[in-house]
C-alpha cells in the first residue's frame, strides 16, 4: 500500500490507462491510509468515503470505456474548507458561523468535478483562515504528520497534514499571506502560489490566491491544466492560456538569482534554515546561475500597516455578529480583531497603501534579478496547539515576512523542501519569480527537486 501511495498523478493515469490499476483500487488504498492517520492528524472536514467510492467507481467505468473527462479523472483530491462545494456548509474554520449548505461549487470545485477528480473531503483551517496554525474553534486540532506534537502551519493546515500523511497526491489550499507556502514548508510538501488570477477564486480579494500542495513538482504542474481555467466569478481571473504546464526543463546558466536571508522585519530566520537555503543556492550556482545576496523588500511600516488594514477589515466583517456569536470566535483571533474597532479610516487607508509599497519594492528588486530564493518559514517548528509561531495576538504576522510581499505584488512563488532540521522537521525553500512567470518558478523548482532527489521518505502511519 505504501508504494501505491507514492505514485504520482502521471503514474496513476498511466496505470488507469493500461488497466493495471483502477481508480476504485487506488481509492481503497487512500481510504486505508486515511483510517491509519486521521485519528492522529485530524486533517479532514466533511470526509465522505461513501461518495468517494461512488465517484471512483464512475471513473473506473469511464476509463474502461475510454470516455474520461479530463486530466484528473479518478485522482483523489481534497479542497480547503474555504473553497465552497455545493451542499456542504462552509464554516470558515470558526464556531461563530451558522452552518448553511453552500449554494454552488466555487470555481476550483467546479473545475475538479468537470475533469473527473474524486473530491472526497474538505481540509481544515483556523478561524476565518486568519492563522498559520491548525488551531480552530470549529475543527479538531490538526497536527503535523512528521511529529504530531508540532504544528502543520496554516491556514491551509489540513491540506498540509493530508498531503504529508499521503491522502492521495493533490490537495488545494488558499494563500493571502503565505497560507499555501508556509504549511508546505513545515510539512515537506511542494506548495505553489501562482500569479494572482491564474487560479480563479470566489470570493476574490487583494492578494488572495489558491494553489496546489503536492509531494512532487510535477503533480502540482499537472493540476494547473485544470485549476487555471478562467471563471467569470473572479474579477481578477486571467485570460485563457495555452501554457504547457509540463514543459519543466530549464538551463539555469546565466540566470540572475537573488538570495534573501533577511526579510526586513518579523522573526529572523533560524541558523538551520539559513544554512539549508544557502546550500540550495549553492546548487543553483554550481549549475551556472549568477547568485548574489539581495536586500529585503519588506519594512516594519509595511507589515504593521497591513496588520492595521486587515484588523479593520476583519472587524467590519464580524461587527454585525451577535455578542453570543462573536464569543465563539477563537479568543486569539477575537483579541487581534477587536483592535480593528479603533483603527481610523485614515489609518486603514494608509495600511492598504502599504500593500502598494510592497508591490513597488518587489518590482524594483526584479529589475535586478530573474528569481529570488529565501526561507519559506523563519523557524523550524512550533507546538501544535499554538495559534501562531509567536502565539501572541499582538505580534500576529511576524512569521509571514518572507511570504506576504509576493501576494501583494501578485508574483508566483513556491515552497519546496530543501532539507531537515536536527530535530527531523522539514525546511522549506521559497522560490519567487516575476509576475506571470509561473513556469519559471515551476521549472526552477523541478530542477532543484531533480538535483536533490526530493523527500526520500514520508511519515509512516502511527503504530
Amino acid at each position: 500500500m505504501t508504494d501505491l501511495l507514492d505514485f504520482t498523478i502521471k503514474d496513476l493515469l498511466r496505470s488507469f490507462r493500461e488497466g493495471t490499476l483502477s481508480p476504485s483500487e487506488y481509492w481503497q488504498a487512500v481510504e486505508a491510509r486515511i483510517a491509519a492517520f486521521e485519528p492522529e492528524v485530524a486533517a479532514l472536514y466533511a470526509y465522505d468515503p461513501e461518495s468517494a467510492r461512488v465517484q471512483a467507481a464512475a471513473s473506473t467505468e469511464r476509463w474502461q470505456k475510454g470516455e474520461t473527462r479530463g486530466p484528473l479523472d479518478g485522482i483523489p483530491v481534497t479542497l480547503k474548507e474555504l473553497i465552497a462545494t455545493k451542499g456542504t456548509p462552509v464554516p470558515l474554520g470558526t464556531a461563530a458561523v451558522e452552518l448553511m449548505p453552500a449554494a454552488e461549487d466555487a470555481p476550483i470545485a467546479a473545475r475538479m468535478r468537470e475533469d473527473g477528480a474524486v473530491v472526497f473531503a474538505k481540509t481544515t483551517c483556523p478561524d476565518y483562515g486568519m492563522l498559520s496554525s491548525g488551531l480552530s474553534s470549529f475543527h479538531p486540532l490538526s497536527r503535523n504528520p512528521w511529529n504530531t506534537t508540532q504544528n502543520p502551519g496554516g491556514s491551509s493546515a489540513g491540506a498540509a497534514s493530508a498531503g504529508a500523511a499521503g491522502y492521495g497526491p493533490l490537495h488545494i489550499g488558499t494563500d493571502i499571506g503565505g497560507s499555501v507556502r508556509l504549511p508546505a514548508g513545515w510539512t515537506g510538501l511542494f506548495g505553489f502560489k501562482p500569479s494572482h488570477g491564474r487560479i480563479p477564486v470566489d470570493p476574490y480579494f487583494v492578494g488572495r490566491c489558491a494553489g496546489p500542495m503536492t509531494r512532487t513538482v510535477e503533480d502540482a504542474a499537472w493540476s494547473m491544466f485544470t485549476l487555471s481555467r478562467p471563471d467569470w466569478r473572479d474579477g481578477t481571473s486571467l485570460p485563457p492560456n495555452d501554457i504547457d504546464w509540463m514543459d519543466l526543463e530549464i538551463d539555469v546558466k546565466g540566470l540572475r538569482i537573488g538570495v534573501m536571508l533577511d526579510a526586513g522585519c518579523g522573526l529572523p530566520a533560524e541558523p538551520e534554515i539559513k544554512a539549508a537555503v544557502l546550500a540550495a543556492a549553492k546548487w543553483f550556482e554550481e549549475a551556472g546561475a549568477i547568485v548574489t545576496e539581495v536586500a529585503p523588500v519588506l519594512t516594519r511600516d509595511m507589515l504593521d500597516g497591513l496588520d492595521n488594514f486587515w484588523r479593520a477589515k476583519f472587524w467590519g466583517d464580524i461587527e454585525g455578529l451577535s455578542e453570543e456569536r462573536r464569543a465563539m470566535i477563537l479568543p486569539y483571533i477575537y483579541q487581534w480583531a477587536a483592535k480593528g474597532a479603533v483603527v481610523t479610516g485614515l489609518e486603514a487607508v494608509d495600511g492598504f497603501r502599504q500593500s502598494i509599497e510592497m508591490r513597488k519594492a518587489a518590482g524594483k528588486l526584479f529589475c535586478e534579478v530573474d528569481a529570488v530564493l529565501s526561507p519559506t518559514n523563519p523557524i523550524v517548528s512550533y507546538p501544535a496547539d499554538w495559534a501562531s509561531p509567536t502565539n501572541d495576538p499582538e505580534k500576529p504576522f511576524e512569521h509571514i515576512a518572507f511570504t506576504v510581499p509576493w501576494n501583494m505584488s501578485e508574483q508566483p512563488a513556491a515552497s519546496i523542501n530543501c532539507g531537515f532540521s536536527a530535530s527531523g522537521m522539514p525546511i522549506g525553500l521559497q522560490i519567487v519569480g516575476p509576475r506571470f512567470a509561473d513556469m519559471l518558478v515551476l521549472r526552477l523548482s523541478k530542477a532543484f527537486e531533480s538535483w536533490t532527489g526530493g523527500v526520500k521518505a514520508w511519515p509512516q502511519p502511527p503504530s
